[in-house]
């Protein structure tokens, strides 16, 4: 008997795994006879599965499947594959989703410089957008942070991961409840949320869209969390933080919008409707007008002013010929929809040794060192950072063309949030001599932070001296 496989979702095979979370893993997943893809979030079911950790996914299904707006990534279908049938596949509960094919928002920021004003405010409008809508619907979300906010092809905002979410109104009566439970992240979390009192729904999620937005403007988190543990959070209390960078440089009108949003005080603390009525969100958006290669040339023109791109686009090799470049229908064979001005401006497709391929994660690289060499001085660097690390045996790469090098990554980040991740190394043949395409790929953690950490290899003394720049 072979091992358990994964079975077709509704004629959707899993391809390659695209991300996870703390009970899940992520699979990019393709319809190949109707040239269609989607994403398929897998929980596992072992024998340790509990009623409650059942019912619990049941519910996000359900929540789930009966939202249906533009910026809420659009729930499918689902499977479900039980323990006895453990012999022939995976059990779990497989939910198909729709495809984010530009990726997460927050890959595309520069850690502490964020976006310009104009790019901010496209965003933070459609996440109000769908915001708004989710609570139309009587639920909230409980669980808005920048690794939720995705992208579709076109570069329009999708709020994901429900698992969190809950029912505070019923649509057919309109009556509301408090909710009690404690869940969230802790630097995204409302501050009502460390007493033991219930809570009303609506305000915590405007906390957490208030985060986002200065998460968006700055590049980083305001703080750790909202309690008087934090010195940050102290100063923003008292007032004496607005002095400070990166405070000081948030432009008056969204600078108000962010102190409403994070009122401390649920009652005095502004509504989506307050938000959505704010002169900055009513201001006329010029960028609106353009296409979306002009909003994906202006999302990432910090990270390519800070020279992050230099190393995420392929390097240029100088003369014609050292790269075999395929022509469209093979880039499109290859990326079954994803390709769109949107994410061809984004450079989302990666020069690799079989051609060009659909990389989601801009936190990549090239380097001059054959795969074996590299991956280990990437090792070494990561546990000089106090990263813990798992080398595994090589695999296969996703177009089955040779040898993928693996390092299972994980560790806590400046705010005190787990990452996990991988970082995937394999052959590319640089000028005719060997070397390396690199990508990290996160898991779970917050985007920025992984950046940061992305960064922090390439600049290494160990890896250094062999990264390609464009």
């Amino acid at each position: 008997m072979g091992t358990p496989k994964y079975p077709k979702v509704v004629g959707y095979e899993l391809i390659a795994e695209i991300g996870g979370g703390g009970f899940s893993t992520v699979y990019r997943a393709v319809n190949i006879e109707e040239h269609r893809v989607a994403a398929c979030k897998l929980v596992k079911l072992t024998e340790e599965t509990t009623d409650k950790d059942r019912k619990n996914v049941e519910k996000e299904m359900r929540v789930h499947a009966a939202l249906k707006q533009v910026h809420v990534l659009e729930f499918l279908n689902a499977v479900v594959v039980e323990l006895k049938h453990k012999l022939l596949y995976v059990p779990g509960i497989y939910m198909l989703l729709e495809f984010a094919g530009g990726g997460d928002l927050f890959d595309k920021i520069a850690a502490d410089v964020g976006v310009d004003d104009e790019v901010a405010q496209v965003y933070f409008n459609q996440l109000v957008a769908g915001m708004s809508y989710i609570h139309s619907q009587g639920v909230c979300h409980r669980d808005l942070k920048p690794e939720n906010i995705l992208l579709d092809a076109a570069g329009t905002l999708k709020i994901s991961d429900f698992g969190l979410s809950a029912v505070f109104r019923l649509k057919d009566s309109g009556k509301t409840r408090m909710l009690s439970e404690k869940c969230g992240s802790l630097p995204y979390v409302a501050p009502e949320l460390n007493s033991d009192h219930p809570y009303h729904a609506e305000p915590i999620d405007v906390w957490g869209v208030g985060v986002i937005l200065y998460t968006l403007l700055v590049g980083n988190t305001p703080w750790d969390e909202p309690t008087a543990s934090s010195p940050e959070f102290v100063r923003y209390v008292n007032g004496t933080i607005f002095l400070e960078r990166p405070w000081n440089r948030i432009p008056f009108e969204p600078l108000s919008l962010v102190k409403g949003m994070l009122t401390v005080d649920p009652t005095q603390r502004l509504t989506l409707d307050d938000i959505a009525a704010h002169p900055w969100c009513m201001r006329q958006s010029q960028l609106s007008k353009h296409g979306p290669a002009e909003l994906a040339s202006r999302l990432t023109r910090p990270i390519h002013d800070n020279g992050d791109m230099n190393f995420s686009a392929p390097p240029t090799l100088g003369g014609s010929g050292d790269m075999d470049v395929e022509d469209d229908d093979t880039i499109m064979h290859s990326a079954t929809n994803h390709l769109s001005q949107f994410t061809q401006s984004l450079m989302l497709f990666s020069q690799t040794q079989s051609g060009a391929r659909y990389t989601p994660y801009l936190t990549r690289f090239y380097a001059a060192l054959g795969p074996g060499l590299l991956t280990g001085l990437i090792k070494e660097a990561l546990e000089a950072m106090n990263v813990k690390t798992k080398l595994l045996p090589p695999a296969v790469t996703s177009d089955g063309g040779g040898e993928l090098h693996r390092i299972r990554v994980g560790g806590w980040d400046k705010r005190r949030q787990m990452f996990k991740g991988w970082v995937e190394v394999e052959r590319f043949t640089y000028r005719g001599a060997e070397g390396s395409f690199c990508v990290m790929r996160r898991d779970e953690g917050n985007p920025i932070s992984w950046r940061q950490l992305w960064r922090a290899v390439i600049e290494s003394q160990l890896v250094e001296p062999h990264v390609l720049k464009k």
